[in-house]
């Protein structure tokens, strides 16, 4: 049995082919993860307006009845701007991987995929996940002066670099 993850958001579903609409359900739901379906694009598009950004997960499928994967995306993204998307499909091309990621899309796995290849999302979001909440506590130990010192002095150090770049270029 695979280890729970710590993730406090909720994952949603999103393809048209009910079998693997409900193994990833069941496989997240072990995992420890709250996760709603949708069986078609349309029907995830609604859900993610209505959710308010409570949905941090989506996995879905590109090629579905009402609106495709990247519809999805955007959605997604719209409403909840640090969500992981997810994109999974039969039809794998160059063009849709470029598209995806220029959507802002986390991973994108190609079907038929494994459960071990959802486990290594799953863990590099968590660990993503955990990372960003220990650079939140750090940031809010360090004294807003010395924050702001710190980037005056980074400013001088550009600044520098930029005057040397233009003479080695001149």
């Amino acid at each position: 049995m695979p280890d729970k993850i710590a993730l406090e958001f909720e994952a949603l579903v999103v393809d048209d082919e009910p079998d693997i609409r409900e193994l990833l359900s069941e496989y997240l739901r072990v995992r420890g993860l709250t996760t709603a379906t949708a069986k078609d694009g349309r029907a995830a598009v609604a859900a993610l307006e209505r959710s308010a950004g409570r949905y941090g997960l989506v996995l879905t499928d590109i090629n579905m009845p009402g609106a495709d994967g990247f519809e999805v995306l955007r959605a997604a993204r719209a409403v909840n701007a640090s969500a992981y998307v997810v994109i999974i499909t039969g039809y794998a091309s160059l063009d849709s991987a470029i598209q995806a990621v220029q959507l802002g899309a986390h991973d994108y796995i190609t079907k038929p995929f494994s459960l071990g290849q959802i486990d290594i999302i799953l863990n590099k979001i968590s660990d993503r996940v955990a990372l960003e909440r220990e650079n939140r506590e750090l940031t809010s130990r360090v004294p807003a002066s010395s924050v702001s010192s710190l980037q005056g002095h980074l400013a001088a150090i550009e600044r520098r670099l930029a005057r040397i770049e233009s003479l080695l270029t001149s």
